[in-house]
């Protein structure tokens, strides 16, 4: 039963993610806003990604009300997004998306450290529950792209609601006694963050999600322009995150074969390739599939080798905090940092360029990742 209420709260939490960052952007433009306000707007998503789950860790690490933390956060969510329907200028929409996002952002690395202590012992079993994450996104962005078509980029709203609204009610079902850390001792926070490795991790990490910004940001506006529909565009999104499922239900036979270190080098190389092949042939749809099927590379087996390690690294009291830092310094500082930049060289230098960027940060974490000890992964 445990299985199931973890398995919904992925889907939902994963489908309005596949709302929000394939859509939002489409209705922000049909809004009238440009490229950089565009990419502004996009990157409150993550900043406020480097902050919320470094307090929601801190709080799960010196408190036992874990579940409470999720609720709370996933109610706040819900009523905090809704104020997205009350207006449409430029600083309210920021606002609304900076308040809600500190909250949306707080709920899933308390649940992520659950998952890994839960299969901690056989990892391979992490990607078939999180696999159901993936099945939300494809649900979304599938169903999403034909209403998108006929009905127009409004309904993106309703959409996400009605999704976060199915986060929050998973989160009353979780059962009390899941979300629990292991005890044993771990030693100062700072003493782990200092260590070489757990720093250059975090570095290629954090190079690798800059490199996704202007994916993330403007693909979806960027296909718009050569001509593709919603629909197409909808299943290329789709498209790659069942490739990602194909990762992440063979995990448990890679890891056995093959070092982690070993995973993100080809990780980083396949995202160096993704980006050079969207930025250079937009046209050919049988390039932007290949393109796409690398999605089980730069995000399936790069996410959950990063979580293996992050599981490596912080143990003990350390596991919420340690899982907040990896979500602060990728997805928060490295997904600001991305859609930012992206949107002004979007508009400056042109889509090409912006994704000859993105590949050469991934070859940028490649090596930073290289150096890695191989002792130590």
């Amino acid at each position: 039963m445990s299985y199931w209420r973890f398995s919904g709260f992925y889907f939902f939490y994963f489908a309005t993610l596949g709302a929000l960052v394939p859509y939002f952007a489409l209705y922000l433009h049909s809004l009238g806003f440009g490229p950089v306000d565009i990419g502004a707007l996009m990157a409150l998503l993550m900043i406020s990604r480097i902050v919320a789950p470094v307090i929601w860790g801190w709080i799960a690490d010196h408190r036992e009300q874990r579940l409470t933390v999720v609720r709370l956060s996933s109610l706040l969510a819900v009523v905090s997004f809704s104020g997205v329907f009350v207006g449409t200028e430029y600083w309210w929409l920021a606002a609304v998306m900076l308040v809600f996002s500190l909250f949306w952002h707080g709920s899933l690395p308390l649940l992520e450290v659950f998952t890994m202590n839960h299969f901690g012992t056989r990892p391979g079993a992490y990607g078939r529950v999180r696999l159901w994450g993936s099945l939300g996104f494809i649900v979304s962005v599938a169903a999403l792209g034909p209403i998108v078509d006929s009905a127009g980029p409004w309904w993106i709203l309703p959409a996400l609601l009605g999704m976060m609204t199915g986060i929050l009610v998973y989160s009353l079902l979780l059962p009390e006694s899941g979300i629990t850390a292991r005890a044993e001792h771990a030693g100062p926070f700072i003493k782990t963050m200092l260590r070489p490795e757990v720093f250059a991790f975090l570095l290629a990490c954090f190079l690798m999600q800059a490199g996704h910004g202007a994916y993330y940001t403007f693909y979806t506006l960027y296909l718009e322009q050569y001509g593709y529909s919603k629909t197409v565009i909808g299943a290329l999104w789709a498209f790659a995150v069942v490739c990602e499922i194909g990762v992440f239900l063979s995990l448990q036979h890679v890891f056995a074969r093959i070092p982690l270190r070993q995973v993100l080098l080809a990780s980083f190389l396949a995202a160096a390739l993704r980006w050079w092949l969207i930025g250079h042939y937009p046209e050919s749809l049988a390039i932007l599939i290949l393109a796409q099927a690398l999605h089980a590379a730069t995000f399936g087996s790069f996410h959950a080798a990063a979580m293996q390690m992050v599981h490596r690294f912080f143990v003990g009291r350390h596991q919420y905090r340690g899982q907040a830092v990896y979500g602060s310094a990728s997805f928060g500082l490295g997904g600001a940092l991305g859609s930012l930049y992206s949107g002004y060289s979007w508009a400056v230098l042109g889509p090409t360029t912006t994704f000859n960027i993105a590949a050469l940060l991934a070859l940028a974490a490649f090596a930073v990742a290289y150096l890695l000890p191989k002792t130590r992964i």
